[in-house]
């Protein structure tokens, strides 16, 4: 007789699944059916080159990475970490496996003998080389912080953390339970997770071999960063949000891309025709997806994303594709390069240096252009120090770093993807809470990459909330930070 409860619960629940896979399953088709009816004539085309090798391209330089920039072993790297860019289920294929800590190098054989090969370039980060280049095609250089000794600067222009009484608002003992919560358990792989209430350093935690300095494998949450280096040269008068992207390569008389605005490439809602796995159509026997040969190419990964054509025109399709970061990315290097400024050292002077930002690298394609829709590694608390921007609305020790009204511009859903029912992009922000899907206020928004990365902020409570984990363990992560989001939202009062 007590199993019928039971019994009961199971059904409903199997009903509830079923019931959110055909809901899935029809925002897909009406996706794929509204895009069909919007879209120009045009047909795709894959990018050149093999599939296995641009995977094993993205599998050295994110083993690269981790291992020279995040410390971590090379074994445990291999078999945990960047799955996005080089996938979990190709890395058998390689037959050998050279990690040269003299020249910073990784170097992975195929059965073809291919050799995929990534090398560390001074502060420009791990690169993955072209087949048969032994080097890139631009200077590397080393870019230095123009910032007071962290350790003897408080916090957050530096490390020293001051000792105020506790906030009396908040229960310590269940904000403890709040850290142990969203750390997870074993399998979730947490690196780090931090969180700040009103701008404090309320409670961090890191894995062992892990600390405040150490640059973090983030992916996503690059595209925020990059999006915060578009509006410091909007703040510096250089760009206007409305305005036409000045691409180069859209210039010619009668090119229809120029009617792409730099807020439609910041909305992902430019219209350029590429592939995305994360498309609603998309499927592997499409061929390799620009999406990623943007990471792997080893082209010029500016011009790639500057001469795809366009399948909508701007401003009605939301899609999440790096065809959109990139070109803002180009923007950046066309904007510093006009006001004079050394590309590679803009958004250390121009951003880092204004918020203590001490340990971040935004890794570059072979010809020297930031990949900054996801190969950057940034510590948790430089990415805590970005939160606190946002939550300040880009103000920064009374300077406003960033253009007013900025901040509620990347919190808004974008326009072209409330149109295709998924209100949960902003202008640049990985994601807004638009959808009311997270156990978080409709307020929050939120720096999210691949492997379960985020950096959340949370206005109505004053929070900030970083968590980084190794990319294996980011289902167990996810659900853990869920579970403490639920936690935290009940043991910090709102603030307004």
């Amino acid at each position: 007789m007590r199993r019928a409860p039971l019994f009961g619960l199971l059904v409903a629940i199997a009903a509830t699944e079923a019931h959110a896979q055909q809901s899935a399953a029809d925002l897909r088709a009406a996706l794929v059916a509204r895009g069909k009816s919007l879209e120009l004539p045009g047909e795709w085309a894959p990018p050149p080159g093999n599939a296995l090798e641009h995977h094993t391209a993205g599998f050295a330089k994110t083993l690269c990475s981790a291992v020279f920039l995040t410390g971590l072993d090379a074994a445990d790297a291999a078999a945990n970490v960047g799955f996005f860019t080089g996938p979990l289920q190709y890395r058998h294929h390689v037959v050998d496996t050279v990690v040269d800590r003299t020249r910073q190098e990784v170097r992975l054989r195929l059965p073809n003998g291919v050799t995929r090969v990534a090398r560390r370039f001074k502060s420009q980060g791990c690169i993955a080389l072209p087949v048969g280049n032994d080097s890139v095609f631009f200077a590397p250089s080393t870019v230095t912080p123009n910032l007071p000794d962290p350790a003897t600067t408080p916090w957050p222009m530096g490390d020293a953390l001051p000792t105020p009484p506790w906030p009396a608002e908040i229960d310590s003992a269940a904000f403890a339970a709040v850290m142990d919560t969203a750390f997870g358990p074993p399998e979730a792989m947490t690196l780090a997770v931090l969180i700040t209430y009103k701008g404090r350093i309320l409670g961090e935690r890191y894995a062992p071999g892990i600390g405040i300095h150490t640059p973090l494998e983030s992916w996503s949450m690059g595209k925020s960063l990059t999006g915060t280096l578009i509006a410091r040269l909007i703040q510096m008068g250089v760009y206007r949000l409305d305005q036409p992207a000045p691409i180069p390569e859209w210039q010619q008389p009668g090119d229809p891309r120029q009617e792409i605005r730099i807020m439609d490439i910041m909305r992902m809602s430019s219209g350029i025709r590429i592939r995305a796995p994360q498309d609603p159509d998309w499927n592997d026997s499409l061929g390799y997806p620009d999406h990623l040969y943007l990471y792997t190419g080893g082209a010029n990964s500016y011009q790639w994303a500057a001469t795809r054509p366009q399948q909508w025109k701007p401003n009605t399709v939301g899609r999440y594709r790096n065809t959109d970061p990139v070109l803002a990315s180009y923007l950046v290097r066309l904007g510093a390069e006009k006001t004079g400024q050394d590309y590679h050292s803009f958004p250390q002077h121009a951003l880092f240096d204004k918020i203590g930002v001490r340990n971040a690298i935004i890794e570059t394609d072979p010809y020297g252009n930031f990949l900054g829709q996801g190969y950057q590694m940034v510590s948790a608390r430089d990415w805590a120090r970005l939160g606190n921007l946002y939550l300040q609305d880009g103000v920064w020790n009374g300077e406003r770093l960033l253009p007013e009204g900025y901040v509620a511009y990347v919190r808004t859903p974008a326009p072209a993807w409330v149109a295709d029912g998924r209100p949960v992009y902003g202008g640049g922000f990985l994601w807004v809470n638009g959808d009311g899907a997270r156990p978080i206020p409709r307020d929050a928004f939120s720096m999210q990459g691949a492997g379960g990365q985020s950096a959340t902020i949370i206005p109505s409570h004053g929070l900030v909330v970083v968590r980084i984990g190794k990319y294996r363990g980011a289902g167990a992560g996810g659900r853990a930070l869920n579970r403490a989001f639920e936690m935290l939202m009940r043991t910090v009062p709102a603030s307004r």
